[in-house]
């Protein structure tokens, strides 16, 4: 699990001279940001953490040269100075060019962190030799693995079931997952089992993204769009279509024939080409256009 790699390296206390954290997920960022704070003693906060953000209003950016500034100015107290660039992705060559000439000889008690949003650049993968990389979004086999730990973290332990329900019903989004979780930690148990998330679920105790693929696979098109019309009160397209998505998954992951393989290739093509049209156009069209498409292909098994 690639965030797995930054609780690690957090647990070291984040011993390198620079790091490069890459996500397309914002949580994601949030949460990095939360374990990089974690290791700075609160009374220490304003002193030996600061953060800058690359896509903040003009009034408010800093150049550079400010930030290396800052990372060579010694930390109070006996603590270490953690440094955090949000959308790092916005580096200029120049910027970058001065980055890799302080990373050949870095303040041995500042710790430079860069937040990169999407595809790392290759002026910075060449550039920044210096820092370490972490990918950290999560494959659709990490989550529950992750979920679970998160879970743990707030005190409380996720059954395996309880997770895949979570999953399966919210959808893979880390956001949503930790939201759902944090529900959990007022229900003053310490273990949590599949029948507590549904009641904690709110809106879905009856219908869920498991009793809408029951309904495509029992060909019943009248329930599907029942279901679907209940489901898109109070879901997002691109959230429904994610815990469908896990749902198939996990029917995938399961012993198939060659026969079932095809069936689930075509599936997936089609879960694959109803993302691309929701990201594009924003409407639930593509959504009720893949139900339709899973309802044919399931009587045509």
């Amino acid at each position: 699990m690639s965030f797995k790699k930054l609780v690690e390296e957090a647990g070291k206390g984040l011993p390198l001279a620079g790091y490069l954290l890459v996500s397309s997920d914002p949580f994601l960022h949030s949460e990095a940001v939360s374990f990089v704070k974690s290791l700075v003693n609160p009374d220490e906060m304003d002193f030996n953490f600061q953060s800058f953000d690359l896509q903040a209003p003009k009034e408010n950016q800093v150049s550079t040269e400010a930030v290396i500034d800052v990372l060579n100015t010694p930390p109070f107290f006996s603590g270490r100075k953690f440094v955090v660039v949000e959308n790092s992705q916005k580096l200029l060559k120049k910027d970058i060019a001065k980055l890799a000439a302080y990373l050949l000889k870095p303040c041995g008690s500042s710790v430079l962190v860069l937040l990169n949003a999407g595809a790392v650049k290759k002026e910075v993968r060449e550039g920044l030799t210096g820092v370490k990389q972490i990918i950290l979004d999560l494959s659709d086999r990490d989550v529950p693995e992750w979920l679970r730990a998160r879970a743990k973290a707030k005190g409380v332990e996720l059954s395996p079931e309880a997770a895949d329900y979570l999953i399966g019903t919210v959808g893979p989004e880390p956001g949503l997952l930790s939201s759902e979780v944090d529900k959990c930690t007022f229900m003053g148990k310490t273990r949590i089992e599949k029948e507590d998330i549904m009641d904690v679920v709110e809106g879905r105790r009856n219908y869920n993204a498991f009793t809408l693929i029951d309904a495509i696979r029992a060909g019943d098109a009248d329930r599907i769009f029942s279901i679907y019309r209940i489901l898109s009160e109070s879901e997002e397209p691109y959230s429904l279509l994610g815990a469908i998505n896990w749902q198939y998954s996990k029917a995938f992951g399961e012993k198939n024939t060659p026969q079932d393989a095809k069936y689930y290739h075509e599936v997936f093509n089609i879960l694959n080409k109803a993302d691309v049209g929701i990201k594009s156009s924003g409407s639930p069209y593509p959504m009720e256009l893949l139900l339709v498409k899973l309802l044919r292909l399931s009587k045509q098994r």
